[in-house]
């Protein structure tokens, strides 16, 4: 289980990320996707990651240690509606040269708002992740705010498109941040990659 996480760094630059030592978990999503919220869920923790109503709040890649033994790494959102195009080039820039060079990223979870159907912004971004090779696994959040048939339908619907871009769909899991849903099976599958990093060694 994950026990213990603590906040290390925040910068504008990869190169000044903490050393690449242990394996590492992006969460990326649009801006106001419940990224904070998801991630305070999953470590048990009210205020590790800063929520906020306003949309772009998170604008640094921001490390945190888990056990001594991975780093979580909140990334700013993606798909910023409000921001003037200088600062959206510069985020997207950042985003995109953490993605592609950090050696020990062992998996890019893209989070998805289970209340909407398929969205051409999240696509596009699963997209590029996929023509660069990057370890993307899909989260869908929110599944508590309607019914769970509702939650079913928007990620079938999430996933045939994807299936028209992608011959074979990444990972995924269906999350609350208010009822835990697949709080036990997300850190499952982060401790399996963990171990088999460590083995790899």
């Amino acid at each position: 289980m994950l026990k213990n996480a603590r906040f290390l760094t925040s910068n504008t630059d990869h190169r000044k990320c903490p050393p690449a030592n242990k394996p590492e978990f992006a969460f990326i999503g649009r801006s106001n996707v419940g990224k904070s919220s998801l991630i305070n869920m999953l470590t048990n923790h009210k205020h590790l990651a800063k929520i906020s109503g306003k949309p772009g709040k998170t604008q640094l890649i921001n490390h945190f240690d888990i056990d001594g033994r991975w780093y979580m790494v909140d990334l700013p959102g993606y798909g910023f509606a409000k921001v003037n195009k200088k600062l959206k080039a510069d985020w997207d820039k950042m985003i995109r040269a953490y993605l592609t060079g950090r050696e020990n990223l062992t998996a890019v979870f893209v989070l998805i708002d289970s209340r909407h159907s398929p969205q051409k912004i999240d696509l596009e971004f699963i997209q590029w992740c996929g023509q660069l090779q990057l370890p993307v696994v899909l989260l869908f959040t929110k599944a508590d705010k309607q019914s769970h048939s509702k939650t079913s339908q928007n990620v079938h619907q999430f996933l045939d498109e994807m299936e028209k871009l992608f011959v074979e769909l990444p990972e995924f899991f269906v999350t609350s941040a208010v009822t835990f849903e697949g709080r036990d099976e997300l850190i499952g599958f982060i401790e399996e990659n963990v171990a088999e990093y460590y083995e790899g060694e």
